[in-house]
């Protein structure tokens, strides 16, 4: 984790505690599995959905699909594949049930969880490009939820010393899309948060 992103994460939490919310901490210990359960779990899905634009019955044939696209078929049929469905699919579904069991365990004590959106502020456009595996590690802290099948909300909260922008995210049980939007408000409100031109 970034300091500063680490930083500015614990600050958006002293402003909530300020502003009246109580903060407890919470344990997500299955959520350090979530990031090599979705690059299996998703592309599956990928695969699924996009296997049928073959050009015959639906829309034009794969050649319109760029690098990522492929690549996820590719990896989603591999998982799916006789031989592996057993051996990485079905046992990321199984940790997929673990991580929504911890998330139903914290919010049976918590209405929202605030977490960083990104382990490091963004970076260039195009920078990470030729390298899937650090674009996908870029996704770590988001997926779990994604996973889980749970609302998620990133609220901008400042700047790194270099002028990047950060923010926080906050996670809410199934259909807490308002809480969470209440609570992004009552941040706003409280900071007079205002983002700053990008030129």
């Amino acid at each position: 984790m970034d300091k500063e992103v680490e930083k500015g994460v614990l600050a958006s939490s002293e402003v909530f505690k300020k502003e009246g919310v109580e903060l407890v901490d919470v344990s997500l210990p299955h959520t350090k599995y979530a990031i090599s359960v979705y690059y299996i779990v998703q592309p599956a899905e990928v695969s699924s959905n996009l296997g049928r634009y073959d050009g015959i019955r639906y829309g034009k044939d794969r050649g319109s699909f760029g690098a990522e696209a492929k690549r996820r078929i590719m990896l989603g049929s591999y998982v799916l594949s006789a031989g592996y469905y057993d051996a990485y699919y079905l046992k990321a579904q199984k940790v997929r049930s673990k991580i929504i069991k911890d998330f139903e365990g914290a919010f049976a004590k918590v209405d929202a969880i605030i977490a960083p959106v990104s382990p490091t502020p963004p970076f260039a456009l195009g920078e990470k490009s030729g390298s899937p595996l650090q674009m996908y590690l870029a996704d770590i802290l988001t997926v779990a939820g994604n996973l889980a099948g749970i609302p998620g909300l990133a609220v901008p909260s400042g700047f790194t010393k270099k002028g990047l922008p950060l923010g926080f995210q906050l996670l809410g049980p199934r259909f807490s899309e308002y809480v969470l939007f209440e609570l992004g408000k009552l941040y706003q409100k409280a900071t007079n948060y205002e983002p700053k031109a990008a030129f």
